[in-house]
């Protein structure tokens, strides 16, 4: 079990919880969903992996239609998020948490994305882009699940790589780089089953 962790907001973070959940035959779980007005990221998920008979998307705690930080969207939908109701749910099997938006996105006024982590106390996956300010959004993000002493699997990047961004992160950081996944115009079952192959050699620092 697994926390998907992305560095801001629009990252890939739903299509590489689509890989990971293909490439580690998990089960799929987003605690908290804001901006479902049209699809849900666990009907994402679900019709971009593999469909397997004993493999479970579990139920969001809380489903948001506005497409805000789940805060605000709680507040204009008059919901009231209690993070402390949020339970992991019962599987036998691998789970993919995938987190709603960054490390430090509130879901209450005084409860962030980390706070929440910290609760669930599984190890984090980050998932990086590359963007004007990504290796800064990046080392932040590590630094705070350091500093915080969550447990960090390793690095995801998402979208054409660009070396120089890329080479300076993994050196800072020191984290293993779990995969890189490319950018497709069109998403489809073949698209994440061709990713999740990729990933194929990190599946041992996936499941420890």
């Amino acid at each position: 079990m697994f926390i998907v962790v992305g560095i801001g907001t629009e990252i890939g973070k739903t299509v590489a919880s689509a890989v990971l959940v293909e490439a580690t035959g998990a089960d799929y779980w987003k605690p908290i969903q804001s901006g479902s007005e049209e699809q849900t990221d666990t009907q994402t998920v679900a019709s971009l992996v593999t469909p397997l008979a004993e493999r479970v998307f579990h139920p969001e705690a809380y489903r948001l239609v506005a497409p805000l930080s789940p805060h605000a969207a709680a507040e204009l939908e008059g919901v009231s998020i209690n993070p402390a109701s949020i339970t992991l749910p019962i599987t036998t099997r691998p789970l993919v948490v995938e987190l709603a938006g960054g490390l430090l996105v509130p879901l209450t006024y005084d409860f962030l994305n980390l706070h929440f982590i910290k609760q669930l106390g599984l190890p984090v996956v980050v998932v990086a882009n590359y963007y004007l300010g990504s290796i800064n959004h990046t080392l932040l993000t590590v630094e705070v699940l350091k500093q915080a002493q969550v447990p960090i699997h390793g690095i995801i990047f998402n979208g054409t790589c660009v070396p120089a961004s890329q080479k300076v992160i993994l050196s800072y950081t020191q984290l293993p780089l779990l995969g890189e996944i490319a950018q497709h115009e069109l998403l489809s079952p073949a698209v994440i089953r061709q990713e999740a192959e990729k990933l194929s050699a990190c599946l041992p620092l996936l499941c420890s």
